[in-house]
């Protein structure tokens, strides 16, 4: 293997950022954090690992798919959910 090249030392100049004020920081590139992102945010602090996914080909009715597309970014994360939803319930019952 080569030797890394990569200085393990940091190059911020820590004084000028310790000196730096709110004012003085440009946030114009930075969407406003909203109520409604605030509502969404899931804080996972404290709680079990989230377990690896798989990747499978699954077949889906079309229009089920698209309503969920429709729905957003993430459609596939709100089906995966509901499928865990729905094997926790069946795991309680049995």
């Amino acid at each position: 293997m080569n030797k890394s090249r990569i200085s393990s030392k940091s190059r911020t100049n820590w004084a000028r950022l310790d000196a730096l004020r709110e004012k003085d920081i440009d946030l114009s590139d930075t969407p406003e954090i909203t109520p409604q992102m605030f509502a969404k945010a899931i804080v996972r602090k404290g709680l079990k690992p989230i377990p690896p996914k798989s990747q499978v080909t699954l077949r889906v009715d079309s229009d089920v798919l698209d309503w969920f597309k429709k729905q957003g970014q993430g459609y596939q994360t709100r089906i995966n959910a509901l499928l865990r939803a729905y094997m926790d319930a069946h795991k309680a019952a049995t």
